[in-house]
C-alpha cells in the first residue's frame, strides 16, 4: 500500500519504519536525559555529605584556633589563605581568574555579606557558646533563606518544602530549648549566631540574583579574598602589633580550617548553591549542626541527650524530604 506525503507517494511500511525509528530515538534521548539527571542528583548528594562532614567537624576547633590569637586575626589568615589557595588551584586547572566588569560589584557585595558576617559572627558565637549550640543558631540559614526567597525571588515554597522547613525549625527549636540556659548567660553569643545565619542567607540570595558566569571555584576564591580584606584591617587596628609565633597546636588548627572548611567547604557549598534553589540549598545543610553537636559531645563533653537526638531526627527528615525526592 502507498500513502501520500509531502514528498510524494511512500509505502505505509516505510512510514511505519520511520515512526519506529523516531520512537527509538525519542526513547534513547529520554533515557540519556534521565541518566544525566540521576548523575547530577548523585553528585549533589555526595557534595552535601562532604560539606556536612567538613563543616560539621569544624565548629569544635574554633576555641582552639582563637586560644592565642584574636578572632579577627584567625579569620584574616583563614580567609586570605583560603582565597589564595582556591585561586591558585583554579589557575593550575587552566581557568581564567578574570571576572566580567558588570559582575564584580555583586560578587563583592555577596562575598562581604556572607563571608564577612558569617566568619566573624559564627566564630564569636562558637567562643561564647558550646560549639554545637552555636552551630544550631548559625544554621537557621534555611529558615531565613526560604522566607527571603519567597519575598524577593518569588520562589513560592511547595508543600513538601514547607514541611521540610517545619521539621528543620522543630529541630532548631528543640536544640534552642535544650541550650536555653547557655543562651541566657551569653546573649551576645545568641545574637552573633543568628546574625551569622541571616548574613549567610542574604549573601546567598544576592549571589543567586547576580547569576554569575564565572566558574564556581573562581568566584569562591575572589569572595574569600574580598571578605578577608576588611577583616585584616580590623585585625591590624585592634592588634597589639607585637610579633610572636603561636604554638604548633594553634598553627595546625588554623591551617586545617583554612584548607578544609574554608577552601574545600566553600567551593563545595557554592557548587550546591549554584545547582539548587536558594531555599533547597539551605535546607541541604541542616545536618551540619547535628555533626557539630556529636563532635562537641565526643571531644568537649558537650550535652547530648533526648532533646538533641530528637532534633537530629527532625533535621535528618527535613533534609531527606528536599534531597531524596530530587535523586529519584
Amino acid at each position: 500500500m502507498y500513502t501520500k506525503s509531502n514528498a510524494g507517494f511512500v509505502s505505509t511500511a516505510a512510514l511505519g519504519r520511520e515512526r519506529v525509528f523516531q520512537n527509538i530515538e525519542a526513547r534513547q534521548w529520554h533515557d540519556q536525559a534521565m541518566h544525566a539527571a540521576r548523575r547530577h542528583h548523585t553528585k549533589i548528594l555526595i557534595l552535601v555529605a562532604l560539606l556536612t562532614l567538613v563543616w560539621g567537624t569544624n565548629w569544635v576547633l574554633f576555641p582552639l584556633a582563637v586560644a592565642e590569637v584574636s578572632v579577627w586575626t584567625f579569620r584574616s589568615i583563614s580567609l586570605l589563605g583560603a582565597g589564595a589557595l582556591v585561586l591558585l588551584i583554579a589557575r593550575a586547572r587552566g581557568l581564567s581568574l578574570s571576572v566580567p566588569s558588570h559582575e564584580r560589584l555583586p560578587l563583592a557585595l555577596a562575598g562581604l555579606t556572607y563571608l564577612f558576617v558569617w566568619n566573624v559572627a559564627s566564630t564569636y558565637a562558637a567562643v561564647l557558646l558550646p560549639s554545637g549550640q552555636a552551630a544550631v543558631l548559625g544554621f537557621t540559614m534555611p529558615i531565613w533563606a526560604t522566607v527571603l526567597s519567597w519575598i524577593f525571588l518569588h520562589q513560592r515554597p511547595s508543600a513538601r518544602l514547607l514541611l521540610s522547613l517545619v521539621l528543620a525549625s522543630c529541630g532548631v527549636g528543640l536544640l534552642a530549648f535544650a541550650a536555653r540556659s547557655a543562651f541566657a548567660s551569653a546573649p551576645l553569643g545568641f545574637i552573633a549566631g543568628l546574625s551569622a545565619g541571616l548574613g549567610w542567607a542574604v549573601g546567598t540570595l544576592m549571589l543567586k540574583r547576580a547569576q554569575l558566569t564565572v566558574p564556581v571555584i573562581v568566584s569562591t576564591g575572589w569572595q574569600l579574598l574580598i571578605a578577608g580584606v576588611p577583616i585584616t584591617l580590623v585585625a591590624l587596628l585592634l592588634g597589639t602589633r607585637e610579633f610572636f609565633i603561636p604554638s604548633w597546636t594553634t598553627l595546625l588548627v588554623i591551617a586545617y580550617i583554612t584548607i578544609m572548611p574554608m577552601s574545600l567547604g566553600n567551593v563545595t557549598w557554592f557548587s550546591i548553591a549554584n545547582s539548587l534553589p536558594t531555599s533547597v540549598s539551605g535546607l541541604s545543610t541542616v545536618m551540619v549542626p547535628m555533626v557539630a553537636m556529636l563532635t562537641g559531645a565526643i571531644i568537649r563533653s558537650e550535652p547530648l541527650g533526648p532533646l538533641e537526638i530528637s532534633a537530629m531526627i527532625c533535621c535528618a527528615a527535613a533534609m531527606a524530604l528536599v534531597l531524596l525526592k530530587r535523586s529519584r
